[in-house]
Parts: structure tokens; C-alpha cells; sequence
């Protein structure tokens, strides 16, 4: 294994002190508790989010004015406790109250939702969204759904515009809300990715092989198969997110995200495929991201995803932010 880490057992704590460091006038880092906050406390909504680490900038890297307030991580792949979250609750809350953006896995569902639980026992106001985007699989698959990913950070985004505006918990709840359930994401992966605790792949893909649909901790996908080009490549996942939801004649936001161990060459290529594509389905693309938003360690390979936009969540997603990994 070669990595550039000390012992497997500090990487998430010695990365987000790292993170500290480089962004030391504007994020805090609790010790123990594993939360990258803003340093000053707003009077708004507070948007708190998080789960495992492996997913960088997911989520700390999003942090900041007009996106999140806090993120909580757990160890590599694992949700972070109950305790850790009950921590930027209570350090990021204003009395306005706090919405937790989950991603749909069992334990961040578990840790989240009693970490919430506890909140109101304390009088602190707290409200939960859910995002499931990964269109990969049926939503019946899992026992709580779909899985989340990368369409998380559509969703940071426009909860963060609508709390910074000065929206109600319930306001910010409801944009949120609202941009879940206009977004897909489906995946594709060329290589495994290797855990820095166990120092090899949790999985193996031939050297001419893919697999499309691939969770972004490795839970498997639609089927495997041989390297296509980034044509083939484009037409498989949209192909798969239009059958699942009808973007036509309408404006999306897309996001290009790279796992980790792509090099940005290649997204911009597989970029333009898209583009051709969605022009040819008379869906325009109004913005367009481009890199590593929702990793997996040092994984190759790629998602995509589309939010279908109206005028409020253009707003939103047009209005100012400054965060480590997003900035309009």
C-alpha cells in the first residue's frame, strides 16, 4: 500500500487538522468529536451534515458561508456516532433550529436520527432530509432505499442558499426537500479502491473490465462489463437517470464527479459527451460542475447527476458561497 499517511488509525483525524490548518480564518476543528464547523456562529438555520470519511471534499469540504454550518465525519466508510453529531448540534445552533442532511445508509439513518432525537430532548429545534439519488438501483433494494451520493452536494448547496437568505427551519426543509426529489445520480467505477486500514482492494475488476452502477463505498452495480469510451460511457448513465426520472424540455444543473483517482482530463471529456447528449434530448444545461465532489478514496471512475431546475431552485443555486471545495 502506498499512501501518504502516518498510522491508518489517524487518517480522519490528522486530515481534518490538516483541513484546519490550510482554512484557519474560517473552519474550526473539534478534536475527538471530528467536526469541521465555521468559525463564527451565524443567527440563521444551522445545516449541519456528514458520514464516513473516503469521500473528500464530502462533506467538511463544503463548509462555509452558504452551504454547510458544520460536518461530522466518522471513520473511513463508517457513520459517524450519535455523540459526535450531538456535538455539532449543539456547537453550531442558533435557536432558529437545525436541519441534518443524511445520506441513505442504514447507520448514518440510525446515528443521525437518534443524534436528532437526543437534540429535542434538550429543546433544541431539529428537522431531518434524506437524499437518495443513485439511480443504479430499485429504491426496494436496500431495506432503507436507494443509496446517497454525489447529488448530496446539490443539496448542501440549496439548503445552504435558502438558511443564509434567513428562511424558517421549515422553509430551509422544504427547499431541501424540494431539490431531492428533482435529483439523480448513477455511477460507474474502473478500479477498487483500497482502505488505508486494510492496505488492499475490498474488490476486483479486471484489468478490462467496469462496473456500472458501483457504490461509492464498492457495493456492487448494475452489472459488470468491458471499458467503453467516454460516448458509450455517457449514454449508459444518463440513459439510466432519464429512464428513471423525465428531465424533457427542462433546465438542469450537472454535475460531472470524479471518485478520486480520475484524472480531471477525463471528466472534462466525458463532460462533453454529456453535454452532446442532453442537447441532442432537448434538456439545457444552465450550470455545470466539473471534478471531485463525492470520492471514494482513490477509486477510478465517475458519476453523474442532474438536478431539474425551476426559478426557485435557480436562485438558490446561483446565490453566493465560499467553501473549501464549492465557491460562487
Amino acid at each position: 500500500m502506498k499512501k501518504i499517511i502516518n498510522h491508518p488509525a489517524d487518517v480522519v483525524s490528522e486530515a481534518l487538522k490538516g483541513m484546519q490548518f490550510a482554512y484557519a480564518d474560517k473552519l474550526d476543528y473539534t478534536p475527538g468529536a471530528e467536526v469541521i464547523s465555521r468559525k463564527e456562529k451565524g443567527t440563521k438555520v444551522a445545516i449541519i451534515s456528514g458520514g464516513g470519511a473516503g469521500h473528500e471534499p464530502l462533506h467538511a469540504g463544503f463548509v462555509g458561508t452558504g452551504m454547510l454550518d458544520a460536518a461530522v465525519s466518522g471513520n473511513v466508510f463508517s457513520s459517524p456516532s450519535p455523540d459526535r453529531i450531538g456535538v455539532a448540534i449543539e456547537k453550531m445552533e442558533t435557536g432558529k433550529g437545525v436541519l441534518l442532511v443524511i445520506k441513505n445508509y442504514s447507520g448514518d439513518i440510525m446515528n443521525f436520527g437518534l443524534a436528532a432525537d437526543l437534540a429535542d430532548a434538550d429543546d433544541i429545534e431539529v428537522e431531518t432530509v434524506v437524499v437518495k439519488d443513485d439511480v443504479a438501483v430499485p429504491d426496494s433494494t436496500y431495506s432503507t432505499g436507494r443509496r446517497g451520493i454525489a447529488g448530496t452536494v446539490f443539496v448542501h448547496k440549496i439548503a445552504g442558499a435558502k438558511a443564509e437568505a434567513g428562511a424558517s427551519l421549515q422553509e430551509v426543509k422544504a427547499a431541501a426537500e424540494h431539490a431531492i426529489a428533482n435529483i439523480r445520480s448513477m455511477g460507474m467505477a474502473m478500479t477498487p479502491c483500497i482502505l488505508p486500514a486494510v492496505g488492499k482492494s475490498g474488490f476486483v475488476l479486471g484489468d478490462n473490465e467496469i462496473e456500472i452502477g458501483m457504490g461509492i463505498h464498492g457495493e456492487p452495480g448494475v452489472e459488470k462489463t468491458t471499458v467503453k469510451t467516454a460516448k458509450e460511457i455517457a449514454e449508459i448513465l444518463l440513459g439510466k437517470i432519464l429512464e428513471d426520472y423525465d428531465y424533457s424540455d427542462s433546465e438542469v444543473a450537472v454535475l460531472v464527479n470524479g471518485l478520486g483517482g480520475t484524472p480531471l482530463m477525463e471528466l472534462y471529456i466525458l463532460n462533453g459527451e454529456v453535454q452532446k447528449v442532453l442537447e441532442e434530448k432537448g434538456i439545457k444545461a444552465y450550470k455545470t460542475f466539473v471534478g471531485n465532489y463525492t470520492t471514494a478514496l482513490d477509486m477510478t471512475g465517475c458519476s453523474l447527476t442532474l438536478m431539474k431546475l425551476d426559478d426557485e431552485l435557480k436562485e438558490l443555486l446561483d446565490a453566493p458561497c465560499d467553501t473549501p471545495a464549492f465557491k460562487l
